[in-house]
């Protein structure tokens, strides 16, 4: 038996994906551009420290602190009614769940009024290289599974670069720590050039990651397509298609007599 041989469940995704998908992508860009533009890309960390934070390992634990202030900015987006991005609705997720936060729009749709997406956060630093540049998106089998039950299914990676520095605290004398937004993309995991995604088989079913998140490539694609494209990948790995074919079958991505 080959993957050919195998008869996939098709997942329809609906006629104005792309354009939901483009509409949530230039939103959330446009929404962190503001708060860089306005001077609300700055988190303040203070200690007790006389000599500043340890910049040579301020990127492990960066990632926290920038998720939590892409929340705050989305957030207090919402709270204006008014908002000319039209978000309604901001929920920040578990530490477990496949994204960080998920955020809804309001949107005029031939059948619904609104779109919803998933977005991961990842932060990168500019001040180290190397920084966060391939992370780890998710769990092969739970995105995959993602998109069989959800064809429409719009999962956002939010790449925000940093830097770090330090400032005497003119009334404590002690240094505070300067966490400043500089830069952003915005991407549709969906929408990664093949060359972008790859597969890595460590840890259970195999992570998604991204070869350089600074720099990618995107390629238009239907979820059919990408759920294929996420097999070929995986089956291409070590793991090869017999282990592919049981989670296939355990997670209904295919039809089966059984």
């Amino acid at each position: 038996m080959e993957y050919d041989d195998l008869e996939l469940k098709i997942p329809e995704q609906c006629e104005d994906y792309d354009e939901c998908s483009q509409f949530v992508t230039t939103s959330i860009e446009s929404i962190v551009q503001e708060a860089i533009d306005s001077g609300c890309n700055q988190i303040v960390i203070n200690t007790n420290l006389k000599l500043g934070l340890p910049m040579e390992n301020i990127n492990k634990i960066a990632g926290p602190i920038i998720e939590a202030w892409a929340y705050e900015t989305f957030h207090e987006v919402m709270e204006d009614e008014n908002n000319k991005f039209q978000l309604i609705n901001v929920e920040a997720q578990q530490r477990l769940h496949m994204a960080d936060i998920i955020l809804q729009f309001k949107k005029k749709r031939k059948v619904e009024s609104g779109v919803t997406a998933e977005v991961d956060v990842k932060a990168t630093s500019e001040d180290f290289e190397s920084s966060g540049r391939s992370p780890n998106i998710t769990s092969f089998k739970r995105i995959r599974t993602a998109y069989v039950e959800d064809p429409d299914y719009i999962f956002i990676i939010l790449s925000l670069k940093h830097r770090v520095y330090s400032t005497k605290n003119a009334d404590t004398g002690l240094m505070d720590g300067i966490m400043e937004i500089v830069s952003h993309n915005a991407y549709d995991l969906k929408f990664l050039s093949s060359s972008d995604l790859s597969y890595n088989p460590a840890l259970g079913s195999g992570q998604l990651q991204v070869r350089d998140i600074h720099y990618v490539k995107l390629t238009k694609r239907n979820t059919c397509e990408f759920c294929q494209l996420l097999d070929q990948k995986f089956i291409n790995s070590r793991k090869g298609f017999d282990v592919w074919y049981d989670l296939a079958k355990k997670n209904e991505w295919i039809k089966t007599d059984e």
